[in-house]
């Protein structure tokens, strides 16, 4: 393993799936696990509902989880033999000839990873810590980026709307008060917030100390390489929430200090009174449209305005070929159709088994990203359609 790993695909890595359980929450069906798969960590550990896509970042799933949690693997030959090395392996030994200069100088790792969740009713109002509070627990801040992709929201689930941060005028009384009434039930958190109506093809970026209670559409997530977070609902889905899961990111000698835990939030997010205006993400197309799809394609922007991570996602018209470049290296996955990409086949699944290989996941290194990857969709009747998750972006809008 070595350089060659990177030669083996002209700059692009193939990576495995990789599945996380959360135990608390029930699964939509809808990432194309196999249904006998649901379990695969076991009952104890909850159905699988989240995949994460080109991670370096372990899943923090309490004691039970296991040390590879989370983490992405590049499949490669050897002989003959297909085998697995880490993805975050990888990086630290290619460093720069993976990531290029710039975000290996900057980071000394790959900074983010991406997800696709897929719950089938709402999750607790919770929140990702500021850096000065993650700081106190030695983790890192976590923004988050959201993106509703049409080919995994045929069916919305049970609530397809997100609570985002708190009505104008709300106070940290008020907020308060809901910690101080935890154990007697509902304590009533989203009443102090409101919720949007999700829209497919569209998405939001949310910035740490936001709180946010995540609708049932599949979304995908791109996002700071962290998982850190702070819940401040005490019931959702007719189901209790632990105090646990409020202070499991929050110093020991603060778990009781409700006047430090409402400190978590960043009162001018969660406030503000243009919360849409500011946060939500209608997909802006790289080029004009027309030119892009004389030329075999469309691309759009689709998370950016933070200075943390960008994403796109990119449509390659039936029977077309095109050559893409990007400023920054990037992870992809294809949600739609097949193809080519570089010397690599492409194809978004219909069922996977877990632990199977799939070839709908790819890494793709700064060389290969500035210098162009062509992409082949070898169908005549369907698009093929990818999302491609970045780190900092030079490229990317910044409003």
């Amino acid at each position: 393993m070595g350089v060659n790993i990177l030669e083996q695909g002209e700059g692009i890595l193939w990576l495995l799936p990789s599945w996380v359980p959360r135990a608390a929450y029930l699964p939509g069906r809808r990432l194309k696990l196999h249904p006998d798969d649901l379990y695969a960590f076991g009952v104890q550990r909850g159905a699988i509902n989240t995949r994460w896509l080109s991670s370096t970042t372990p899943a923090d799933n309490g004691p039970a989880a296991r040390p590879d949690e989370g983490l992405s693997y590049v499949l490669y030959e050897d002989q003959g033999t297909t085998r697995q090395v880490l993805l975050g392996d990888v990086v630290k030994q290619l460093g720069a000839l993976l990531l290029g200069e710039a975000i290996w100088e900057r980071f000394k790792r790959w900074p983010i990873l991406s997800k696709f969740f897929d719950f089938r009713g709402s999750l607790p109002h919770h929140l990702h810590l500021l850096p000065e509070h993650a700081a106190l627990v030695g983790r890192e801040s976590k923004p988050v980026g959201y993106f509703f992709p049409l080919q995994l929201n045929a069916f919305e689930g049970d609530f397809p709307y997100t609570y985002f941060g708190l009505e104008p005028g709300t106070t940290r009384e008020q907020v308060r008060i809901c910690l101080e009434t935890w154990e007697q039930g509902d304590n009533h958190i989203t009443d102090l917030s409101r919720a949007y109506r999700l829209q497919t093809g569209t998405g939001w970026v949310l910035p740490a100390g936001t709180l946010h209670s995540p609708g049932s559409l599949v979304t995908y997530e791109p996002q700071w390489g962290s998982d850190v977070g702070a819940v401040f609902q005490s019931v959702v889905n007719r189901t209790p929430q632990p105090w646990a899961a409020v202070v499991k990111d929050v110093p020991e000698d603060k778990h009781h200090d409700l006047d430090f835990i409402v400190s978590l939030l960043n009162w001018d997010t969660n406030t503000c009174p243009d919360f849409k205006q500011r946060y939500f993400r209608p997909p802006l197309p790289v080029k004009p449209l027309e030119e892009m799809r004389s030329e075999g394609y469309e691309e759009n922007w689709i998370s950016y305005g933070n200075e943390f991570f960008a994403a796109k996602e990119l449509t390659i018209l039936p029977g077309r070929s095109v050559k893409v470049r990007d400023a920054a290296p990037y992870g992809c996955v294809a949600i739609q159709g097949h193809g080519r990409m570089g010397s690599r086949p492409l194809e978004s699944p219909t069922i996977i088994r877990f632990g199977q290989p799939t070839q709908d996941e790819y890494f793709v290194s700064y060389p290969a990203a500035i210098n162009g990857v062509t992409i082949q969709n070898l169908s005549t009747a369907e698009p093929l359609v990818l999302l491609k998750h970045f780190p900092p972006n030079p490229e990317a809008p910044q409003n």
